[in-house]
């Protein structure tokens, strides 16, 4: 009994917790639709209000609009507060435009102050809120304006009535009410106007500047207007005139406004008045100053970043374009301003693609983030620092250099001696020629005097200016070859520059340059810079120049000058190696020494072609070929160095010896010499003399490479199979690869072709009518390497462009098939050339890139690019021509056919091993010293 009312309490009191739980929840729910019912009803209302307000709004622009100009300037205020009050972007961008554009008419009405918009501002009650209103509708326009597009017709009428609001308020040059009487309160209005430009300074107003610029501007073709252009400039520019040129200010220009993408030359072409205006603050030279201070100059290119840092650069060079007097005054810093942002662009160029970096069209792999939407714009960019290589800045930087006479003397130069054949003579009617033009004034061969004192201020300007072309080019990897053009445009610049390079130091020239090598000073980098970038230029001067316009017109250089350069050359580069430097070089002494050798090895080749060095000139007479071969069976690091760069030091004799001497120990590796213990493997093959070529080729082009290396004996049969005795067995061998070298380059067998002047062998283009012509050619590549091999001298006279590609050396930058093509066909060569010096329009001439040859009977027409048959040569095109032409008569006619031959000689013959000869060396190495070669007797 006790239990059951004890149950019925607990049923009670759970009965009494659930009706007070549901009498909470009831109350929560009325609450909750009483706070919903608000919301809905505060949300209605400020809906219907914000109808009304529109509507408002609407009737008060769309009443009378004729006369809209006539309303008075505190009715525009009441209904532009009730606008802002309600403003949303998307829903109000008609309406503020209709805004915007009433209060810029009202501006316009002449003698009604009370129309004015801005009269607002006299009234003492109104004044902080005409302020503060302006201020927003001012803001608001630049919100509007950062998303417009400018190249959008509607868009493009859009941001002139914007700019027309930032324009209007933001200076008082055009209020009315300051005519007059009003001219007392300019002051105050300028005040206002200041207070106004701080603000939306403050919000960001360069940043949306930037933005309009680079929609507008970051392209091929502009799609900003004159005005448009003329009004953001002059908006860009009031902050900084009105704070006196404050750094602050100068650097949210530098970083928003001079970093947009070729602003300077758009300025230039649709609003030159522009530039006058910052000619006339002396904007340029502020610019230069600030920048001068290392600290600033960091901030502004850590802001910027790579693609950016490099557009700010491109602006500053073209206005120092402009700029001749300050450019001269302030040379020091405008130099030091564009190593010190090069080189920060720098630090990112990267030599290979990875996961980190990105293509840039100026920069190469770049390992920052390159903003692609400047891409439009990078050919006007390009177009901006070329101005830097241009003539005009070239005779401003180098004025020091290029205001230097050199040493005149009235007497003619006499040439060195030449060598009597035709091909390295000058002809004599161009020696009176060169002498009669250049006999009043014809200046002293430049060479190593000394004098000058390197820490003098001339010689650190000349220096620092080195130094800014230098990191030009190891910067501006994709433009490197315009740069070195530019460089050498002017014929008088690098002699003088030797000139000013062999008056530096105590006694001048090597010694001088060799003590750098060893000084980690910062002036000791930069003289090796300006010794750099004189190899560079000069390299790619004597690359791009053909033969006449080096030995006779001597464009730059004379051929004595060229003499004491290479001495120079020689001398440094092998102190370099022999004395230990090249082994640890890294980083900027590892490119010093590639500059150099690189200009040494393009003249070495030249005069390996076409003698203009004294006999035994580029022999070293400090080096015992003894010492030398000593240090090589010891595996020092030098001697593998030197023969790896500059094996002409050492004698040819010497190193025929080398090269047998290596020839030998491979032997001997491959156990293809008799010894006591051991006799060689022998490889036997029998011959039919009627059928030599074709038996040796199936029996010889299946052996493997070691074989080909070893001793092979050869039977000689009769038709009938009958043995030929009682020769010697090594003497058969020989007669037998004689024999065959001889019928495989014979003319008549179209293998290979001669040469249109001295008959010299090469490739043949229609070889290919051979079956199986490929294996062929690897079969004489072969059997050529096999005579090298055994010391077997032969009668084949090759081209010299053909023993350049046995050599490697078109795979070299410096190569130039022009130079090569002489060799080839002279009478092809001088038409290419005449082109190349053609004064008239070249597309009167008809020609095409493409190369018309007559192949058995049948005209074929070889495009020299894709589609080179309908593109015209043009005055522009030209060089272009006349390289792909020498470089597909030479190359592409023959690629498979040489690299067949190639590969079967480098079966047996290491290409280590024939680096260390010329063209015309490696001949002599195959046919011998002073051999008399027949070419009948080959046929």
């Amino acid at each position: 009994m006790f239990s059951a009312s004890q149950s019925s309490k607990a049923q009670f009191l759970d009965k009494a917790r659930q009706a007070r739980e549901e009498r909470r929840e009831l109350k929560e729910r009325e609450r909750a639709a009483v706070q919903i019912q608000a919301l809905v009803r505060r949300f209605l209302c400020r809906c219907r209000l914000q109808r009304e307000i529109r509507r408002e709004v609407e009737d008060f622009f769309g009443a009378n609009e004729s006369a809209s100009s006539k309303r008075s300037a505190l009715s525009v205020f009441r209904i532009a507060r009730k606008l802002l009050f309600v403003f949303n972007h998307k829903e109000d961008k008609e309406r503020f435009e209709k805004l915007c554009r009433c209060i810029l008419n009202s501006m316009d009405v002449e003698n009604e102050p009370k129309v004015w918009y801005v009269s607002l501002a006299l009234s003492k009650d109104l004044t902080l809120l005409w302020i503060k209103q302006i201020k927003d509708i001012l803001w608001f326009c630049c919100e509007f304006l950062k998303q417009l597009k400018p190249d959008i017709l509607q868009d493009s009428r859009l941001v002139n009535l914007h700019l027309t609001m930032l324009v209007t308020f933001t200076d008082t040059s055009t209020w009315k009410i300051l005519r007059g009487k009003g001219e007392t309160l300019r002051p105050a209005m300028n005040h206002i106007c200041a207070n106004i430009m701080g603000h939306l300074n403050q919000k960001g107003f360069y940043s949306v500047l930037q933005i309009l610029l680079t929609n507008g501007l970051a392209r091929s073709r502009p799609s900003l207007s004159k005005g448009s252009l003329t009004a953001i400039f002059s908006l860009a520019l009031r902050p900084v005139v009105a704070a006196q040129f404050s750094d602050n200010l100068l650097r949210s220009f530098l970083i928003h406004i001079m970093s947009v993408p070729a602003i300077m030359t758009h300025l230039a072409t649709l609003t030159p008045e522009r530039l006058a205006v910052i000619e006339s603050h002396e904007l340029f030279r502020k610019f230069i100053l600030f920048l001068s201070r290392e600290a600033q100059c960091r901030d502004v290119c850590v802001c910027l970043e790579g693609s950016h840092t490099l557009c700010l650069l491109g602006n500053l060079v073209f206005l120092g374009s402009l700029n001749d007097k300050v450019l001269e005054e302030e040379t020091a810093h405008f130099v030091g301003v564009l190593i010190h942002m090069l080189s920060y662009c720098q630090k990112y160029v990267s030599q290979k693609k990875s996961n980190l970096t990105h293509w840039h069209p100026v920069l190469g792999w770049f390992s920052q983030t390159v903003d692609y939407g400047l891409n439009e714009s990078m050919p006007l960019l390009t177009k901006q620092l070329q101005h830097l290589w241009g003539v005009h800045m070239i005779r401003i930087l180098f004025s020091d250099v290029l205001s230097k006479k050199l040493l005149e003397n009235q007497e003619i130069a006499q040439l060195p001696a030449q060598p009597a054949s035709p091909q390295n003579s000058l002809p004599m009617k161009n020696l009176f020629k060169r002498a009669f033009q250049k006999s009043a004034s014809v200046r002293n061969i430049l060479k190593p005097v000394g004098g000058k004192r390197v820490d003098s201020a001339e010689v650190q300007k000349v220096c620092s200016i080195c130094v800014l072309y230098q990191t030009t080019l190891t910067t501006l990897t994709q433009i490197r070859l315009q740069i070195l053009t530019g460089l050498t445009y002017l014929d008088d610049l690098l002699p003088k520059l030797w000139a000013f390079i062999c008056e530096l130091g105590p006694q001048g020239g090597l010694k001088l340059f060799l003590e750098c090598l060893n000084n980690d000073t910062e002036e000791s980098k930069r003289l090796l810079a300006m010794l750099m970038l004189f190899c560079d230029c000069s390299r790619h001067l004597i690359t791009i120049l053909d033969d006449i316009e080096v030995y006779e017109e001597q464009i730059s250089f004379k051929l004595e000058e060229l003499v004491t350069i290479s001495s120079f050359l020689n001398s440094f580069v092998f102190k370099m190696i022999w004395d230990g430097i090249v082994e640890n070089a890294r980083g900027e002494t590892l490119e010093l020494f590639h500059s150099v050798h690189g200009w040494l090895m393009v003249l070495y080749e030249r005069d390996c072609r076409r003698r203009f060095a004294p006999e035994d000139h580029w022999l070293r007479k400090d080096l015992k070929p003894s010492v030398l071969f000593q240090e090589l069976d010891k595996d020092k690091k030098r001697a593998q160095l030197l023969l790896q760069y500059i094996p002409h030091v050492i004698p040819h004799k010497n190193r025929v010896l080398l090269f047998r001497n290596m020839v030998t120990k491979e032997k001997e590796k491959l156990g293809l010499v008799e010894t006591s213990s051991a006799s060689p493997h022998v490889t036997h093959i029998t011959i039919r003399r009627s059928r030599m070529l074709e038996d040796g080729y199936e029996q010889l082009r299946q052996l493997s490479q070691n074989a080909m290396k070893g001793v092979i004996r050869v039977k000689f049969v009769n038709d009938l199979g009958v043995d030929e005795a009682g020769i010697d067995q090594d003497g058969v061998f020989k007669e037998f690869l004689e024999e065959i070298i001889k019928k495989v380059f014979d003319p008549a067998l179209n293998l290979f072709k001669t040469t249109s002047g001295d008959e010299r062998l090469y490739p043949s283009p229609t070889s290919y009518i051979h079956e199986n012509y490929l294996q062929l050619f690897e079969f004489v590549g072969k059997m050529l390497g096999k005579a090298v091999y055994e010391g077997i001298v032969v009668d084949v006279p090759f081209a010299s462009f053909f023993l350049s590609q046995l050599l490697g050396h078109h795979h070299s930058v410096f190569y130039s098939s022009v130079d090569e093509l002489p060799s080839l066909d002279s009478e092809f060569y001088k038409n290419l050339t005449s082109i190349k010096r053609y004064d008239g329009d070249i597309s009167d001439l008809g020609l095409t890139l493409s190369y018309d040859e007559d192949v058995m009977g049948q005209l074929v027409c070889h495009e020299l690019v894709p589609g080179g048959k309908t593109i015209p040569v043009t005055n522009e095109n030209k060089i272009s021509y006349i390289h792909l032409m020498a470089h597909f008569r030479m190359h592409t006619q023959i690629k498979s056919q040489t690299a067949a031959l190639i590969s079967g000689f480098r079966s047996i013959i290491k290409p280590e091993w024939i680096r260390m000869f010329s063209a015309p060396e490696l001949q002599r190495l195959i046919s011998g010293d002073n051999a008399e070669i027949d070419l009948e007797d080959l046929k």
